[in-house]
């Protein structure tokens, strides 16, 4: 095989794939039973199908499909606190294993009652796997949830990716809007003295 007509085959293979990966699709199908089903591919059944693109996640992330798909489906949740070592540790195995997650900290009192209603107690770090919850952290536990969710058994995170800033768990209200000044009486028009004269 000549060096072009290499060329030419990995640059078909590389536009091929870009193309597949930007147009990730999702299927959510719900069976007679209720229990809903997430696939790449479309069911047998058509009746009781949801197709979805991902944007946000194959598209504005650049996840490779199979990876986009499992987050879509088992998205992961993280709570942590301020000096919590578990927490620290929890953080660097899901990013060492290439767990894309949005983190949760609690450090007020809002935070700590917002917790409470997710897991039931305050105990951390709390790893939420779609509705799933792991409370304290145990490397071996994790792992096997993390697979068990369909995650990939090695990092397939793109190189340039960022994993979201870490943000309160009870998010302070947003500030009032400002009120409207009330609205000024309206003067009433001064009458020019009479000079006699006409224009």
């Amino acid at each position: 095989m000549t060096s072009n007509k290499k060329v030419l085959i990995c640059s078909l293979f590389s536009s091929f794939f870009m193309v597949a990966t930007a147009q990730a699709q999702l299927y959510k199908s719900v069976g007679p039973d209720g229990k809903v089903t997430y696939s790449d591919q479309p069911p047998a059944n058509q009746k009781q199908v949801e197709k979805k693109n991902l944007p946000g996640i194959a598209e504005s992330n650049n996840f490779p499909p199979e990876l986009a798909i499992v987050v879509a489906k088992n998205p992961v949740t993280l709570y942590t606190a301020t000096g919590c070592s578990p927490c620290n540790d929890g953080r660097n195995m899901l990013k060492a294993a290439g767990v894309p997650f949005s983190e949760k900290t609690v450090n007020t009192a809002a935070d700590q009652e917002k917790l409470k209603q997710v897991s039931g107690d305050t105990q951390m770090p709390l790893l939420v796997i779609a509705n799933v919850k792991f409370r304290g952290y145990s490397a071996d536990e994790w792992k096997d949830a993390i697979s068990k969710a369909g995650y990939p058994s090695s990092n397939k995170l793109p190189k340039d990716y960022r994993y979201p800033q870490a943000e309160p768990a009870s998010p302070p209200p947003p500030p009032p809007a400002p009120k409207a000044e009330p609205a000024r009486p309206a003067q009433p028009a001064t009458k020019k003295p009479d000079t006699g004269f006409q224009f």
